[in-house]
């Protein structure tokens, strides 16, 4: 596999007064993330990066990580450097962010 992990951060934005992640969240949490892991391990390969919506409009905003598939919930930069820190350095999905499958 080219990565050992692939995030896909919703940018996606609505029409104004509907509920959405965000091009201004997605955005800034791809740039916090990529930051943050370049700095920590080198040598791992992630790719982070901005995606359409994820269909999760209602729990963002929202992310995605493979290969496992995980989806998750955050809403700040502790939130974004406990998944980085746990799942993207550790393999140790955070379940108290994860977004559950019948979500």
């Amino acid at each position: 596999m080219k990565y050992d992990y692939h995030v896909f951060i919703c940018a996606n934005q609505k029409p104004e007064g509907k509920k959405c992640c965000g091009e201004e969240t997605g955005t800034e949490a791809v740039k916090f993330l990529r930051e943050k892991l370049r700095s920590r391990n080198p040598e791992k390969k992630i790719r982070i990066q901005r995606s359409g919506c994820l269909d999760l409009c209602s729990k963002g905003p929202a992310m995605v990580v493979y290969p496992e598939g995980v989806f998750y919930q955050f809403h700040n930069q502790n939130d974004l450097e406990t998944i980085a820190e746990n799942h993207l350095l550790n393999g140790n999905p955070v379940a108290g962010l994860i977004i559950p499958e019948e979500a």
